[in-house]
């Protein structure tokens, strides 16, 4: 049996202005008003702002270096990526820095992974961007190099894209962290998390789309005799506002650019929305508070909200 639990969706850059230095202080005010409700924090893998209304200059965090830092700094918080792109780095070095860092936290790492989809990132830094289709048969080898190294000593695997010779990654991971696969891709992304995803996790969007892409998984479950209840479901709340009333959640909310499909208003109402996604099989949020980098929100989010749902239990 497994509690519900819930993450932070740490922002990777400011969304006020900040220096680089101030905007660090910013999370760490945050990590250390969260850290005795939540049960984990997670960055996502950009090097640029992905968003339209922020400045491509803005002070931006590296997923990997991040996590390391601030994963030393809070050890009650397990740290997690949301996701890696495949594309940005060998996916065999990729399979050692997961085991080092499940090393070095003490078993605190959630290794999460992505086809990629940025394509102004991918020329900006000079990747190769192939089309959707090759991308996921990437993240898909990718994937199998990363269970392999992590259960074979040596490793070898010879893909279309990807390969490895006689490989080690030692000490290998134990236990092996969680292996979520983001994307709700239908035909070739889903494919991919019913045969090998530990975890699933899709970003925002409304009710209505997870449940759809819920069946799809599910369909994609049952083609390849798959357990559909063995995969853990996990959804990012992208935006989430929760205030004392539900005028002053909506006045935060319309003040933020990215409030699309948010989740807002007061802890009941917040808790009653989230609730819906539980009903459906959720059994683990990331939320991103649109109120950052105030603190109020995230703290009523953990006093409030977080505790209407701590008896809830899955087998």
């Amino acid at each position: 049996m497994s509690k519900l639990k819930f993450g932070w969706h740490m922002p990777s850059f400011p969304v006020d202005g900040s220096s680089g230095p101030a905007f660090i202080d910013q999370i760490h005010h945050t990590l250390e008003r969260i850290e005795p409700h939540f049960d984990s924090a997670w960055v996502d893998d950009h090097v640029i702002p992905w968003a339209d209304w922020q400045p491509k200059d803005t002070p931006y965090l590296e997923c990997v270096s991040t996590i390391a830092y601030f994963a030393g700094a809070y050890p009650s918080l397990k740290f997690g990526a949301t996701v890696f792109c495949q594309s940005y780095r060998n996916p065999a070095l990729l399979a050692k820095t997961a085991a080092n860092l499940q090393l070095l936290t003490g078993g605190r790492f959630l290794f999460g992974i992505g086809a990629g989809w940025m394509e102004e990132e991918y020329r900006a830094y000079n990747y190769d961007f192939p089309k959707p289709a090759v991308r996921i048969t990437q993240l898909e080898e990718a994937v199998q190099i990363v269970k392999k190294l992590w259960t074979e000593s040596p490793s070898s695997y010879a893909g279309r894209y990807y390969r490895i010779d006689h490989a080690y990654c030692e000490p290998r991971p134990n236990p092996a962290p969680p292996l979520l696969i983001g994307g709700g891709g239908e035909q070739l992304t889903l494919r991919v998390v019913a045969r090998y995803a530990d975890w699933w996790n899709i970003s925002g969007g409304t009710y209505a789309n997870y449940a759809h892409k819920l069946d799809v998984l599910r369909q994609h479950c049952a083609t390849i005799g798959r357990d559909y209840d063995a995969i853990v479901k996990t959804w990012s709340a992208e935006a989430v506002v929760v205030a004392e009333t539900e005028s002053e959640a909506q006045r935060i909310a319309a003040a933020s650019p990215y409030n699309e499909n948010a989740i807002i208003g007061t802890p009941a109402q917040v808790a009653e929305q989230l609730q819906a996604f539980v009903d459906l099989g959720v059994e683990y949020f990331i939320v991103r508070l649109l109120d950052f980098p105030n603190t109020q929100g995230i703290e009523m989010f953990a006093r409030e909200v977080i505790p209407r749902f701590r008896n809830q239990v899955f087998s």
